[in-house]
């Protein structure tokens, strides 16, 4: 049944705990360290400009610190390539362990090839839900850390928009990483290979973020089709950016983008694995 391949798959990536740690906490703990000891310099380096009149901007000072506002912000931001490259370790064990560890066989004795790997998918769905919501918490937390240290006021607000578009950019941050590790299960099933669930996913997102800067050296439009379906990246910029302006010019090209580079290598890694010569496994 579906339901014992995801607990068998869930149970299996707790007991991992390094991959856990590192899919999930490292990334949310280094950044708020690293914006925590940023805030600490600045305010350490205003504190010797006692005479120099500085902006608001740079002394963090100047209002109230509307928490609620910033939980929309941050929320914009779940997608980034910190979270993308280290959810990406514990979707390459889940992935590809069976390979490594030569287990494929003493899981598909209790279960169908297709439950596995929906199973296999349904576990990455949650470890990304729980680092996005992990990269979420360590960002307020700087937040209000950044607060405390320039000693203003809080508070809270949250209209039913923005309570909205927190929902959907928290949607589309996950199907935009999701969107990145379906390669990782493609390239898996292919060759087999833990390195490659790893590597794989990198080397296209990287490809695809230097066709975007060459973009105009081509001739590409980044408004148009052909743009969106090389680049996914650039349609979820253009998903987030229809959330947060209301503007909906470019979210056609953007789901199908988004959709076609998830099912796709999806249906394909389906297909392979269903056919696949599991003998020495």
């Amino acid at each position: 049944m579906l339901s014992d391949a995801i607990r068998s798959e869930g149970y299996r990536l707790w007991r991992n705990r390094s991959a856990m740690f590192w899919s999930v906490l490292f990334a949310p703990l280094a950044g708020l360290a690293l914006t925590v000891f940023g805030y600490f310099m600045i305010q350490q380096r205003t504190s010797e400009l006692k005479d120099v009149q500085l902006p608001p901007e740079l002394t963090g000072t100047g209002g109230v610190l509307d928490m609620g506002g910033a939980l929309v912000n941050q929320a914009a931001s779940l997608a980034n390539p910190a979270v993308l490259a280290f959810v990406l370790i514990g979707a390459a064990v889940v992935f590809a362990g069976d390979y490594r560890w030569e287990t494929a066989r003493l899981t598909l004795a209790r279960n169908s090839r297709a439950n596995t790997i929906i199973g296999k998918v349904g576990v990455v769905k949650m470890l990304v839900a729980a680092a996005m919501v992990a990269y979420l918490a360590s960002a307020m937390g700087a937040e209000a850390i950044r607060g405390a240290m320039y000693q203003r006021n809080f508070a809270f607000s949250l209209s039913g928009a923005q309570l909205g578009d927190l929902a959907l950019l928290f949607l589309a941050g996950m199907v935009r990483v999701m969107q990145f590790l379906m390669l990782a299960l493609l390239a898996a099933v292919l060759t087999r290979s833990l390195l490659a669930a790893l590597f794989m996913p990198l080397i296209v997102g990287i490809a695809q973020f230097f066709l975007g800067q060459l973009a105009p050296v081509f001739g590409l439009e980044l408004t148009g089709w052909l743009a969106h379906m090389l680049m996914p990246g650039l349609a979820f910029d253009s998903l987030k950016a229809a959330i947060q302006t209301n503007q909906t010019t470019l979210v056609a090209k953007a789901i199908v983008s988004l959709a076609a580079w998830t099912f796709i290598p999806f249906f394909a890694a389906l297909a392979w694995f269903q056919r696949q010569d599991l003998s020495k496994e």
